[in-house]
């Protein structure tokens, strides 16, 4: 896929960001589970009579959550660890097309959504307003370029003082690109020009087009970019000390409990093992699920 083809995809996400979330989107998962009857019994009354648990979702690119070609179908590690701990709860997945990642705590609040899955890194910051479990180790960060940027590789923000960078908006990575900035101001050096983007797909095509050198986000998703479009490398690979990427609900939801439980049952049983390789991100399996406070 070259700039064609990213603009095709940029062209996607506008138009389903236009929909926002009034209504249900189709989605397709690759595994299937059997449903425990004692996590069944767990569930809140509300969720077991309906039968399912409303989702947000803000897509991006694969492995996290997209649309496929058809361009009204979700796919994504996110929709398949959402559907299996549905399945293992004996109920279904309505899921919702967010709009937008800033939409999604918002979401949770309103009581829009029951959970939003969607790459949401925890953060103490974000837990006074939504809460949290986990399910996928956040840690390995990607800064992409065009390869005939002549970027030398790095492994820390502050080895890129007075460039700029772009990142998505609402994400954690603005916060360590303004940490990082202010980083490089201490030790004399630039400060790090910071461009927010919309989404993911947004910034990845600014860097094609040569609007901005260098865009900063999560690893698997920039990787399958470099991947697909053969202008982009991969100047950076940050290792960062952050709480897992998880699922997020409104704050003292009774869903989290059962949600968690299925999770280390999926854990257990090797189905969530074979979700994360299925996207070629096994790297970033976590041993167990955790809510809240001890997810910090």
């Amino acid at each position: 896929m070259q700039k064609k083809g990213l603009a095709i995809l940029l062209a996607m996400m506008a138009t389903h960001g236009a929909i926002a979330a009034e209504s249900s989107v189709a989605a397709d998962s690759n595994f299937q589970t059997r449903a425990d009857r004692a996590l069944n019994d767990s569930l809140p009354e509300t969720v077991r009579t309906r039968g399912y648990i409303v989702a947000g979702t803000n897509p991006n690119t694969p492995p996290t959550t997209f649309y496929k070609e058809d361009n009204k179908t979700l796919a994504g590690r996110e929709i398949d660890v959402m559907t299996a701990v549905a399945e293992k709860l004996g109920v279904k997945v309505q899921w919702h097309d967010t709009g937008g990642f800033d939409n999604i705590i918002p979401g949770l609040k309103s009581g829009r959504y029951d959970v939003a899955l969607s790459n949401i890194n925890a953060t103490q910051k974000r837990l006074d307003q939504v809460d949290f479990v986990s399910y996928f180790d956040a840690s390995r960060l990607g800064v992409i370029s065009r390869q005939d940027a002549g970027i030398k590789p790095f492994t820390q923000l502050t080895e890129a003082c007075g460039l700029e960078i772009g990142a998505g908006a609402g994400t954690t990575q603005l916060t360590r690109l303004s940490e990082a900035s202010k980083a490089c101001e201490a030790q004399g050096k630039p400060a790090i020009k910071i461009a927010t983007f919309p989404d993911r797909p947004a910034g990845v095509q600014a860097v094609v087009s040569g609007r901005v050198p260098l865009f900063f986000g999560p690893y698997e998703g920039l990787t399958w970019q470099v991947n697909k479009v053969k202008a982009l490398t991969m100047s950076g690979q940050i290792t960062v000390n952050d709480a897992p990427v998880s699922i997020a609900f409104p704050k003292g939801s009774e869903l989290e409990v059962p949600v968690q439980a299925a999770l280390n049952a999926l854990i257990a049983d090797g189905t969530y093992q074979k979700i994360l390789d299925h996207w070629s991100i096994g790297y970033g399996a976590v041993p167990a699920s955790k809510r809240n406070a001890e997810i910090f």
